[in-house]
């Protein structure tokens, strides 16, 4: 008989430990602070506008954050090799810091918009390191506990960003929920140096990829504008605009020796395309949750709170699920996950738009929780071991720093792309709410069916990983 060599997977009391806790606080705090600040300012921007004026200004609110955002998490490798993991991070938190003081003591609308940009690109820079510094962090067993810990965050984010706004703007305290976060992001960067090995630095400056930024940021613009532009054709035309962008993006990269994505992702025969493709479908779905407490209140008649909160069940699928779906080590499970889950997000979808009615049943709602959480489970399924299948590409440091920011930059553009093309979806069906409904969820759940397709790619593409559990560690 042939003894397991099946790894036993490690238990969360180690990553949650005295010797890892700190560097998972860090860690996590950093991608959730970015994920909280995504919607916390939506909720408390009607009482911001109601204080400061600026209403004609209303929607560059996520436009601004997100496309920082993804700027950054494009330069974190840079940033690591200049800074190291303590010098980038701290850099991070200080950046966001500002951010947020900024847009608490802001006098008029574009002084709070330009406090929302540099917020955003410290939250870029935060979201990105997570992905990237869990290399030399952490060791090797402990990745995909790591990476379900960080990727987590998103969906508590998600959940807690609109409350905590919300609960703010109850008392008209907006200013002060900025001041909150500033003072989270000052006591994560009190203890970056105490927690983190400082990591690898070089002197040399590396260049920036100019064109390749260029080109992701106008894309990331562009569909992001589309959120704002009237009329559905504008819309349209906004997201083809910025597909054309991403594919010039793609062209020049193959071609060019500086580069964003690791150089792995555009080689023959390899999964990191596959792999990437996957986790920004994953990512994509999740844009259907900003249009749920929509649905619940025109459909389902709810109130706002419980429709915020039906909104949110698909995070907390997300959420709760990859912290047991991490403990899966076998390669062939793993492989499955990478399938199922988007074939369950899919799943979801379908269920979901099927059961959309007009003047829905309070007994029908209810069927709504249970199945927006099953969708994104399919999400935390697969999630995690997809990052940690990015971070393993390769064993060049540098290019697996490069592989493993690249996680929050896909997922970053994935969730504006998503919310772009929902809200496309969401006027093709205007005036009717139920086909807004119905053209959103099925929408959705053929695209991101595509993700099986991408899932089954990947797993043909890759090898076995390497039964190596050792430690990958750069610097003291």
């Amino acid at each position: 008989m042939i003894p397991d060599a099946t790894p036993t997977p490690p238990a969360w009391r180690e990553l949650l430990g005295p010797r890892h806790l700190g560097t998972a606080v860090v860690l996590a705090g950093g991608v959730l602070v970015g994920a909280v600040n995504i919607y916390l300012a939506s909720s408390l921007l009607p009482t911001a506008v109601a204080d400061i004026g600026g209403a004609g200004f209303y929607a560059w609110n996520m436009t601004i954050y997100l496309v920082a955002m993804v700027i950054a998490t494009m330069l974190v490798s840079r940033l690591l090799a200049r800074w190291g993991n303590v010098g980038a991070y701290r850099l991070g938190f200080a950046v966001f810091l500002v951010g947020s003081l900024a847009c608490a003591a802001s006098p008029v609308m574009p002084v709070l918009l330009a406090g929302r940009g540099i917020q955003g690109f410290g939250a870029g820079v935060l979201s990105g390191l997570g992905f990237a510094v869990i290399r030399s962090a952490l060791p090797r067993r402990l990745w995909t506990r790591g990476n379900a810990l960080m990727s987590a965050m998103y969906g508590v984010g998600n959940f807690v960003g609109p409350a905590l706004g919300g609960l703010f703007a109850q008392f008209g305290s907006w200013r002060l929920a900025f001041v909150t976060m500033a003072a989270i992001a000052a006591a994560c960067c009190a203890v970056v140096p105490r927690v983190l090995p400082r990591g690898e630095r070089s002197d040399a400056r590396a260049p920036v990829p100019a064109v390749s930024l260029l080109l992701v940021t106008a894309a990331t613009a562009a569909v992001s504008l589309a959120g704002v532009l009237p009329g559905t054709l504008a819309m349209v035309g906004s997201i083809v605009v910025a597909l054309l962008l991403m594919a010039v993006f793609v062209t020049h990269e193959r071609r060019s020796e500086l580069r964003v994505f690791p150089r792995t992702t555009y080689q023959a025969g390899s999964p990191l395309k596959w792999i990437y493709l996957t986790l920004g479908l994953l990512a994509f779905g999740v844009a259907v949750e900003s249009f749920v407490p929509l649905f619940g209140q025109q459909l389902g008649g709810l109130p706002p709170l419980a429709a915020g909160l039906f909104g949110a069940a698909i995070s907390l699928g997300w959420s709760l699920t990859q912290l047991g779906s991490s403990s899966a080590t076998r390669e062939r499970t793993v492989r499955r996950l990478r399938i199922i889950g988007p074939l369950l997000l899919t799943s979801g979808f379908l269920l979901q738009g099927l059961l959309q009615r007009e003047d829905t049943p309070t007994w029908l709602v209810l069927i709504w929780v249970p199945v927006l959480f099953i969708a994104g489970s399919g999400i935390g399924l697969a999630y995690p071991h997809l990052s940690v299948a990015a971070m393993s590409s390769t064993q060049d440091p540098e290019e697996g720093r490069r592989a493993a920011a690249a996680i929050a930059t896909v997922t970053s553009l994935s969730i504006a792309f998503g919310t772009a093309v929902a809200g496309v979806l969401v006027n093709l069906g205007d005036p009717s709410m139920l086909d807004s409904a119905r053209y959103v969820l099925f929408g959705f759940a053929i695209i991101c069916a595509i993700g099986a397709i991408t899932a089954h790619a990947a797993n043909r593409s890759s090898r076995p990983e390497p039964a190596d559990h050792t430690p990958l560690q750069q610097g003291s």
